[in-house]
């Protein structure tokens, strides 16, 4: 079955059985399960099998606890960004030795609750290897440990997704003067710093582009080898990044294509001697997930056909913010989920929050929309709506994992339900609302009975105010 024929199906029956509803749950988000178990199965062939591999999922893609453990269960590891994710990524079953911790601004704390678990840390900074040699002082620790090096040699197509450049915020620096002698030297000082890490960018990086950028690593690693007289370090992790095909219904990734030039760019890395860390993300998941909207209203202004839609950019953030970086192909379907036909026309289709830009395409030619249709916009199994945006409080989309039987029907699997209201007041503070607490000193309600302030006023500010 073709990849829209599969959407198609998996739509009519979402909306069959009342996942999807105009009323109700106008705006849900699927999961082809099918599709992702075959581009992990891409991707894990794709590697030499002489060569030790850790396949780590970048949880910050899709950190959807049900979708980090069906992708724990593919045989992936995962990589986080932050304790809420490393918490997801626990919560998933991942061991501590199936996970990686990125960030460059990791606190103490979460650096405490690393070592103590025994997981690998890509170091950002020098200041940040100050803090965990103290801590590893207090505590020992059988974390694997290794620098993030930025090997500054260049930006991808999108400046913001690329992190190779000569001043990103990312890791340290190889090519500013006397940083490669400074790191080679915190190698040396600790025998026990056994791993190394980059990564070049995500969408918009060219694969010769991440090529040299592992390869410079590689030629690092190598040194840092030779200087120490052992292999010291033992684990490469070269990141992820490798760009997404947005335009055509390919569901499989180009990994064969990514390990041929890496191949080609920095061969020690398959020598064997190294084992090896990907942190994909977006390449895993994203053809397989697609994010599916009723149009609520339509109407021509200044001659241009507008669809209003559920979908905008509370799931579509960088696409709204940022549409020619991030387009989007976009389906019609009527009522039921089956695609929609007849004489197409430039319509605009637009989401629900309360700014003009909140476009998802525009004049993008269609059959023309009508209230009560449906859009779909493919290409979003990552960041999309797993990583919902809280503008106009809207609340964050069911998420549903979807199977086709041998038989044509579709099985589906909740991965993350539609938030309820209630849900949404308890993050907007409706606790402390209720408890009487206001962060406005001596406020006074409509009916004149003074309220407790949340937080006391530091005496700083209220000298200043008296005076």
């Amino acid at each position: 079955m073709s990849e829209p024929a599969r959407r198609e199906r998996i739509l009519q029956a979402a909306v069959a059985g009342g996942l999807l509803e105009p009323e109700e749950i106008p705006l849900a988000a699927f999961l082809d399960l099918d599709l992702v178990a075959e581009n992990v199965a891409a991707l894990m062939r794709a590697f030499p099998s002489g060569v030790q591999v850790l396949h780590a999922f970048a949880a910050k893609a899709n950190s959807i606890v049900p979708v980090l453990a069906g992708l724990r269960d593919l045989g992936m590891g995962c990589e986080v960004a932050s304790e809420g994710e490393l918490a997801q990524a626990l919560a998933a079953g991942f061991s501590p030795q199936e996970i990686v911790f990125d960030s460059p601004a990791k606190t103490a704390r979460e650096l405490r609750q690393a070592l103590a678990a025994g997981i690998a840390l890509n170091i950002d900074n020098f200041q940040e290897l100050e803090r965990i040699e103290a801590l590893r002082t207090q505590n020992p620790s059988g974390s694997s440990l290794g620098l993030r090096i930025n090997p500054q040699i260049g930006l991808g197509g999108i400046a913001a997704m690329s992190t190779a450049g000569a001043s990103s915020k990312f890791g340290v620096p190889l090519q500013d003067p006397g940083l490669r002698e400074q790191i080679l030297a915190a190698y040396a000082a600790d025998p026990a710093m056994n791993r190394i890490h980059t990564h070049v960018g995500s969408q918009g990086c060219p694969l010769p582009l991440i090529g040299e950028g592992i390869a410079k690593v590689v030629d690092l690693a190598e040194e840092v080898n030779r200087r120490a007289g052992f292999q010291q370090i033992r684990t490469i992790d070269i990141g992820g990044g490798l760009p997404v095909d947005f335009e055509s219904d390919e569901p499989v990734a180009a990994f064969d294509a990514y390990v041929a030039q890496l191949q080609e760019s920095a061969p020690a890395l398959f020598s064997g001697v190294y084992s090896v860390v990907t942190e994909f993300g977006r390449s895993i998941l994203a053809k397989a997930g697609f994010t599916a909207a009723f149009v609520e209203y339509t109407k021509v202004s200044g001659g241009q056909h507008i669809a209003i839609t559920h979908a905008g950019a509370q799931v579509a953030t960088r696409t709204v913010f940022m549409p020619e970086s991030w387009p989007l192909r976009v389906s019609a379907h009527t009522a039921d989920g089956s695609r929609k036909t007849g004489a197409e026309i430039g319509q605009d289709v637009a989401g629900p929050c309360c700014f003009a830009g909140d476009v998802v395409a525009r004049n993008r030619c269609l059959p023309l929309l009508e209230p009560g249709d449906l859009v779909a916009l493919l290409d979003t199994g990552a960041y999309y709506a797993s990583t919902p945006f809280t503008y106009n409080s809207i609340q964050q989309p069911p998420v549903y994992g979807a199977a086709l039987e041998d038989n044509g029907d579709v099985r589906f699997t909740l991965l993350r339900g539609q938030q309820s209201m209630e849900a949404l007041l308890m993050a907007s503070g409706k606790v402390l609302h209720a408890a009487g607490r206001t962060p406005w000193p001596r406020a006074i309600t409509k009916s004149g009975t003074a309220l407790p302030a949340c937080l006391p006023v530091p005496a700083a500010v209220r000298r200043s105010a008296a005076h």
